[in-house]
């Protein structure tokens, strides 16, 4: 192979400009920013609401997964009841950022 037809081959190739790599890569940004960042921040908002709203009364979930009812609150520290043997009630303190899910009394769960 000569050298004349490669020169020919590379003369032919435009040049790309720099922002013509900008263009996908800012659609791809778009496209993460409305399917991951924004739901997360939607549902960490959510979060954060049903955190603070929590009362005496309410059923709730921890991450560990243990289920009881609320019965007294701090800054950042729970009371929950998880059981009653022979008239003892079984109670733990549980951070208030460790629950996943509450449900109001009275709300079927």
């Amino acid at each position: 192979m000569s050298v004349e037809p490669l020169a020919i081959l590379l003369q032919a190739q435009p040049e790309s400009s720099p922002f013509s790599m900008l263009l996908p890569m800012g659609a791809i940004f778009v496209i993460f920013y409305f399917l991951l960042i924004r739901p997360q921040q939607k549902r960490q908002r959510e979060q954060d609401q049903m955190l603070k709203a929590l009362e005496k009364g309410d059923l709730v979930v921890t991450a560990g997964g243990l289920h009881g009812t609320v019965v007294g609150i701090t800054d950042d520290t729970l009371t929950v009841e998880i059981a009653a043997l022979k008239g003892e009630r079984v109670r733990v303190k549980v951070s208030r950022s460790k629950v996943e899910s509450r449900t109001k009394r009275g709300e079927d769960s």
